[in-house]
């Protein structure tokens, strides 16, 4: 394996964690901001008020998403194994 080779596997390997994880954290991240907007406002300083609606928000975007992701992982995992025999002659 050449050095240009492995860069080009960690690269695609982030890209491909990047993607899969950019729903969640995106999510998670909108949520929080709101319910501590909403908390401010409201002067209620309740530090664990944040993690129902997060859970929810995150299972909600698991369930739409999730076929998504799915569909990614396996494409990337399905070409990795695909490529294998190429991989080790280089």
């Amino acid at each position: 394996m050449t050095e240009e080779l492995i860069m080009k596997l960690g690269a695609d390997t982030l890209r491909t964690t990047a993607m899969l994880s950019a729903p969640l954290l995106g999510a998670a991240l909108v949520t929080g901001l709101v319910v501590s907007v909403l908390q401010a406002i409201t002067q209620i300083n309740e530090q664990t008020l944040t993690f129902i609606p997060k859970m929810i928000i995150i299972g909600v975007v698991l369930i739409l998403a999730g076929p998504w992701m799915l569909d990614v992982l396996s494409q990337f995992t399905v070409n990795l194994f695909e490529n294998m025999s190429m991989f080790v002659r280089e």
